[in-house]
């Protein structure tokens, strides 16, 4: 049985942070084994996304209650592009979408099956990858995000909640939450009943992806480097 901040969920949060930190130190400054190791990452997104699309269609069957349309699935694509093409739009959606999203699904895992099974397994590779891939592109390949970043991500994430919106109404589906909370404890249950919890979401996500633009705003910057003396 899986417990949430267990040996096991503490070892998969550490080795998510501690893989692009290692990877970040021993390509630093050489590019060519910095483009290798991001395009592992990208080979690795993908690879897994797709062995587990197929496991899921034989088991289940197609249907639009499990087609790839949450925001987690999208930030895999983006994360893998980005580690792949070094596309600023690509690696700005995958750094709030994977981070924020990703991360708090690590943190607050939603199992849909027992631990340690396939799905689950496949759960935390997903997001872990992805947050890693992202960190990795930080900290290794020197990414960076620009002033009109998180703005640009609200819109984006905005527009595509409208498109899961009108699958959901079509459908009786629940991409993204929109409808119902997910059956696991999670951040969402103290956002209070629908639809404040999705208004309420809305207000943390952008606190959330400015928080995490922080370390690359220019003034913030500026002032360190002045503290430190560089």
């Amino acid at each position: 049985m899986f417990r949430p901040w267990g040996l096991e969920h503490s070892a998969i949060l550490a080795a998510v942070v501690a893989l692009p930190a290692a990877l970040g130190l021993g390509v630093r400054g050489n590019v060519g084994r910095t483009a290798l190791a991001a395009r592992i990452f990208a080979v690795l997104l993908v690879g897994n996304e797709l062995m587990w699309w197929f496991f899921r269609y034989r088991e289940e069957g197609f249907g639009v209650h499990n087609l790839p349309l949450q925001l987690c699935d999208l930030s895999v694509w983006a994360a893998a592009a980005a580690s792949f093409f070094r596309r600023q739009w690509c690696f700005e959606f995958a750094y709030f979408a994977g981070v924020a999203g990703g991360g708090m699904a690590l943190l607050t895992p939603d199992l849909w099956a027992p631990w340690p099974s396939y799905p689950s397994i496949y759960y935390f590779l997903s997001h872990g990858l992805t947050v890693a891939a992202v960190l990795f592109l930080v900290w290794g390949a020197g990414m960076r995000l620009t002033p009109r970043a998180v703005g640009r991500f609200l819109l984006a994430a905005n527009a595509y909640a409208v498109l899961a919106g009108v699958v959901n109404a079509a459908f009786q589906t629940n991409y993204l939450y929109l409808c119902r909370k997910p059956e696991a404890p999670t951040i969402l249950d103290y956002l209070g009943p629908w639809p404040w919890y999705l208004i309420f979401g809305e207000a943390l996500a952008a606190g959330l992806c400015l928080l995490l633009w922080l370390p690359f705003s220019p003034g913030l910057r500026s002032r360190l480097a002045g503290l430190t003396g560089a």
